[in-house]
């Protein structure tokens, strides 16, 4: 059995009886069989349906919104905004895919010679609940629109969503088994990944969740991508415009109440200016209204569960004891995180080394360029980092230098449909959304054609 538990007041909400083995292969076997027949459907004909379900999604944004938000208490209208930025991503494959799917012509001593783009089959997703509709989607739209099928392995907290999100595609008219959400637990993924109707993998997660589920899909020689997670800095020069980078560092970081493997994690400021911005900063999110998710003025709202506050506080108390300064928050109610800055903060503590997934930074100063980078690209994670600054020649020099899989100058980190996502180091592998995400799960088939 499967709950959701509102985090804001701990009420059980939901729940979902989890899937049978027999019920699992009859799923999957269902997909399969939907996907012999997708395959060959028309890019317009999909398009057409992938543009039904933008259309659902908009129509229903604040229903679908507030069982985001009663499920892991993301405020609610951020939530709309997700499910707002769900519908983007379908209305931009329906735009799109044909295009970038089209045959690649590479001129050879053949007569003709290309490569074509065709499906795999059956992918399963294995997504988070930080942003359980946006996860899902930016797998889903490309995928089915490149002619896959896809099976869910959401969140255990998220449960409500997922059933939401087949909905979606129902209602859009997708074929049955084009879309299906599998209620399962953790333990059941190695036999999804094992079974021989399902061709790939994606995962968006952990580390550890990361590492199991490419070390069974290298075993069974099976495509995966992996979005892990990240330590995203936030490098501030002094020659940054002070009341923007401000504005937007805060939204860096404690939007979706921190809890985003995109968000700024690590402040790095310039020792010049350190302490302007450090006040400003501390200004701004003292502005920010802390509150009941479903209220839609509130901006920071509820962890998602209380062992994730209760690791935060553990990485905010040990940086305490290792010399850092709490200059607002630190404590920690149930699921709820007080919002926090921390000053003084050096490398060998917690905020700096590990992922910190809630509403807490810590903020550490530099003197120089080389300094900056240094402290950067001082991660195992590489999932994106934001520089502030007015210089184009500092922008020049030292975006090379950054190790992450994406540069963002003058704004936070963030996905697009239109830009590939994805990082390095142990932030994971392979790209989602545009032309490169489409092409993760395909088969790049070389034809050559002497006469």
């Amino acid at each position: 059995m499967k709950e959701s538990i509102n985090p804001f007041n701990g009420e059980k909400i939901y729940e979902f009886n989890e899937l049978s083995s027999s019920e699992l292969d009859d799923k999957i076997k269902v997909a399969h069989e939907c996907y012999e027949n997708w395959k060959n459907v028309t890019f317009k004909d999909r398009s057409k349906l992938m543009r039904n379900a933008a259309k659902e999604l908009k129509n229903n944004k604040d229903k679908y919104a507030e069982i985001i938000t009663k499920e892991m208490g993301k405020p609610i209208s951020q939530a709309i905004a997700e499910v707002e930025k769900c519908a983007w991503v379908c209305d931009y494959y329906a735009e799109n895919a044909e295009d970038q799917l089209q045959d690649e012509i590479i001129e050879t001593d053949a007569e003709t010679s290309f490569v074509k783009y065709q499906p795999l089959g059956v992918v399963l997703a294995v997504m988070p609940w930080n942003y359980p509709f946006w996860q899902v989607f930016r797998f889903a739209a490309p995928n089915l629109m490149a002619g896959n099928v896809g099976i869910l392995k959401h969140a255990s907290n998220v449960m409500k969503s997922a059933e939401m999100i087949q909905e979606v595609f129902e209602n859009a008219g997708f074929p049955k088994g084009c879309f299906q959400n599998l209620i399962l637990s953790s333990d059941k993924i190695k036999s999804v990944i094992e079974h021989e109707l399902v061709q790939a993998v994606t995962l968006t997660g952990s580390k550890p969740a990361g590492a199991s589920v490419a070390s069974i899909a290298g075993e069974n020689i099976k495509k995966s991508v992996l979005e892990l997670g990240g330590s995203n800095a936030l490098v501030v020069f002094d020659d940054a415009n002070m009341e923007e980078t401000v504005e937007t560092c805060a939204n860096a970081r404690f939007q979706n109440t921190g809890q985003s493997c995109i968000a700024g994690k690590r402040l790095l400021v310039h020792e010049n200016i350190v302490d302007e911005f450090t006040q400003k900063y501390l200004e701004k999110v003292k502005s920010l209204k802390v509150g009941d998710p479903m209220d839609k003025e509130t901006y920071i709202g509820v962890m998602a569960r209380e062992d994730l506050a209760e690791d935060l506080e553990k990485q905010v108390q040990g940086s305490v004891k290792m010399g850092a300064e709490a200059i607002l928050g630190g404590s920690r109610k149930r699921t709820f995180f007080e919002p926090t800055i921390l000053t003084g903060v050096t490398q060998d503590m917690p905020i700096f080394k590990e992922e910190t997934f809630g509403p807490a930074i810590g903020i550490t100063t530099f003197s120089t360029d080389e300094e900056a980078v240094e402290l950067s690209n001082n991660s195992i994670f590489g999932l994106g980092v934001s520089m502030f600054t007015s210089s184009k020649d500092r922008v020049k020099n030292l975006v090379p230098k950054f190790d992450e899989g994406a540069v963002f100058v003058n704004e936070l980190v963030k996905s697009d449909p239109r830009l590939p996502f994805g990082g390095i180091k142990i932030s994971g592998y392979g790209r989602e959304l545009s032309s490169h995400g489409i092409k993760e799960f395909v088969n790049k088939k070389t034809v050559f054609i002497k006469h």
